[in-house]
């Protein structure tokens, strides 16, 4: 066993009869070569062929999103605690031989459970809990959104200042609270410089995700990837990072990425969003808004909104109500038909044509529903686009199953998915993360989205409630975790946990608003894969794959490739997984092997470790790969194709910049 000086959590390191993994690990970086196809592997047992199925299974479910991330990690988790009682009754039944042990050796008085559950007890877990309350903390006193809208005033309609203020402005940010929340609430403030500008969205949202990402390897939190890394550096080699543990290396590809996403990822992100300010235009909804009369002889005269929409076999909106020169919004629901009315509906031309005869409506000719048309006569907007953010409820709902119109007071008229827009027929499509509306509310509903962690509302909306007064003691009290974790021998879960308090204690936030702060399908994400590292280590899982990467790599130690080259090789290996899959389940998979495969070439483990972080959090390739990627992917209108476009030349550079850093700061040596 190998115990972690600082989490004290007890670590299996092999099965059966393996020896202890400091003494049974060969350098083998000058025999390779020799030995060529004969290299032995280790022998495949039950416990690594159930680890494996529970691998790819997962990998299958991360990449299509069958199902939610986190519902994956517990299935996992389950799946995990269930092989060894499963089994043992198989055995008992003479099925099988012998059960099949996965989280612990068979007679070594280690409960299954507790390892299975070890995800909940986490340091990594808990202390990724404590910083998005940090994190929530920092935002709700509005700093970031000062810091913005002074960055904003600057930048006029340039777009290299839009440009760098967009990327200057969440790099560091992204280094001290979470680069996902950071994202979130920058959002709406880089779409706004964009308009503002004449300048497409879509040409800074994409290094908006970016540059957070690399913001975030500035420090041990800038990201729950690294903090999760540290763990498992901790409790396999006994060296966990340092809160500034690889600063001067984040700096390196931050510098390095700016200057790439102002010079070549300039020209590459495309414009995929009119510049147009007019929300209708950017939706396309010229064709499926009309405004309508109600006849003097329409049965509908008489009914409430909602009777009248529930009872209508046509795909149809009531988006607004003009009576007497007074203009209503949701909620309508309740108000009776009268002759006279005049209604903004969502419906097509064909659908249309069909409503007008059957309810007894008119056309109002030679009237065009924009935004100027659904504006009512006050000074605030009623028509805004709203993003689902990451560990929303609406995650897998519809419209219909949310009933959105009634619990949000709020008219859906066009949802978009990247490049797929949506403006008929949307009550039944499932809705993800990153899911861009066009919402048409009143002020008020509007305040309430913006105030709902659900959603993110993409264009800047006055936020009365920010507690600009304790900015001052929120900055101090981050300042405070890290210093308190840099400085001193305080663990950095108390360090954040003991923050936390003091955002609670000092009024930062209150008490209603702890559980609202956490991403909890991030701490599930982390609680269920944890035990899925623990399992690969201890069935000889990360031992066979190691083994396979050191046979790969020994081709390129004879054809006179170093040990760098092998790193650059974990590094890609590392980035294409994360671009597929979970950024945290790339780490708990990846981190095992890499040390396995360091130890086996008699290298340093530690600069293995920090490839595959580096490249586990910087994910450029893909949407999926990196909830930051998600959250843009709506707003901005991207394709699939338009990160792997952008990001692949990035990955590239950074796979080339990560690896030398690293052999430089760290070596390649073991220590």
């Amino acid at each position: 066993m190998i115990r972690s000086a600082r989490t004290g959590i007890n670590v299996g390191c092999g099965s059966g009869s393996r020896e202890d993994v400091a003494t049974r690990k060969r350098p083998i970086l000058l025999s390779l070569a020799a030995q060529g196809p004969d290299v032995s592997l280790p022998p495949l047992t039950p416990g690594m062929l159930f680890v494996f199925a529970v691998i790819v299974a997962a990998l299958v479910l991360f990449a299509t999103e069958a199902l939610p991330v986190d519902v994956t990690a517990i299935a996992v988790m389950v799946a995990l605690m269930l092989a060894e009682p499963a089994t043992t009754l198989a055995a008992d039944a003479g099925l099988i031989a012998e059960p099949v042990y996965v989280l612990h050796q068979a007679g070594d008085g280690i409960s299954p459970l507790d390892r299975g559950l070890s995800g909940f007890a986490s340091t990594a877990t808990i202390t990724v809990l404590a910083m998005f309350i940090l994190s929530d903390g920092v935002q709700r006193t509005g700093i970031v959104q000062i810091l913005g809208a002074k960055i904003a005033s600057l930048t006029g309609d340039s777009e290299t200042k839009q440009l760098s203020a967009t990327v200057g402005l969440v790099a560091p940010i992204s280094g001290f609270i979470n680069n996902t929340a950071a994202v979130a609430i920058l959002l709406p403030m880089v779409t706004d410089i964009a308009h503002k500008g004449k300048l497409s969205p879509s040409k800074l949202l994409l290094p908006l995700s970016y540059a957070s990402m690399f913001g975030g390897m500035l420090t041990l939190i800038g990201t729950s990837t690294n903090i999760l890394a540290s763990q498992l550096s901790a409790e396999l080699i006994d060296q966990p990072f340092s809160m500034f543990e690889f600063t001067q290396l984040g700096i390196i590809v931050t510098v390095i990425g700016t200057v790439y996403l102002l010079t070549v990822g300039r020209y590459l992100v495309p414009s995929r969003i009119p510049v147009e300010e007019d929300l209708t235009e950017e939706f396309e909804m010229g064709e499926y808004l009309t405004e309508v009369i109600v006849r003097e002889d329409s049965p509908l005269i008489g009914q409430t909104v909602d009777e009248a929409l529930r009872v209508s076999a046509f795909d149809v909106d009531i988006v607004q109500l003009v009576r007497e020169k007074r203009t209503f919004l949701e909620p309508l629901g309740q108000k009776s038909i009268r002759a006279g009315d005049v209604f903004a509906v969502r419906t097509d031309r064909d659908t249309l044509v069909d409503l007008l005869d059957v309810e007894g409506l008119d056309i109002i000719p030679d009237v065009e529903v924009d935004d100027a048309e659904l504006e009512t006569a006050n000074e605030r907007k009623n028509l805004v686009e709203v993003v689902v953010a990451p560990g929303s409820s609406l995650i897998g709902e519809t419209l219909v199953s949310t009933n959105f119109r009634q619990r949000y007071d709020a008219t859906v008229l066009a949802l978009r998915h990247g490049q797929e827009l949506y403006r008929q027929r949307m009550d039944h499509v499932t809705l993800r993360i990153g899911d861009t509306l066009l919402v048409q509310a009143t002020p008020e509903s509007i305040d309430r989205l913006n105030r709902n962690n659900d959603f993110i509302v993409a264009q800047e909306v006055a936020r009365p409630d920010f507690r600009r007064s304790k900015i001052p003691v929120a900055i101090g009290i981050v300042a405070a975790v890290v210093g308190v974790a840099a400085l001193t021998p305080v663990h950095i879960v108390i360090s954040a946990l003991g923050g936390a308090l003091a955002m609670v204690l000092t009024g930062c936030l209150r008490p209603p608003e702890l559980y609202d702060a956490v991403q909890w399908d991030v701490i599930f994400l982390l609680a269920g894969v944890i035990p899925l590292g623990t399992a690969l280590q201890e069935t000889g899982g990360a031992d066979l794959l190691a083994e396979l990467f050191v046979m790969g790599a020994g081709s390129i130690l004879a054809a006179g490739g170093g040990l760098a080259v092998v790193l650059g090789l974990m590094y890609l290996v590392t980035a294409l997984l994360t671009n597929i899959i979970s950024n945290n389940a790339s780490v708990v998979l990846m981190i095992p092997v890499a040390i396995e495969t360091a130890q086996q070439l008699n290298a340093n483990a530690f600069a293995f470790v920090l490839a595959v972080t580096f490249a586990a959090s910087t994910a450029f390739m893909t949407p999926v790969g990196y909830q930051t990627n998600l959250l843009v992917y709506g707003p901005g209108g991207y394709r699939f194709t338009d990160y792997l476009k952008v990001g692949a030349p990035l990955q590239a550079v950074f796979a080339v910049a990560t690896t030398l850093g690293i052999a430089y700061f760290w070596g390649l040596a073991p220590a």
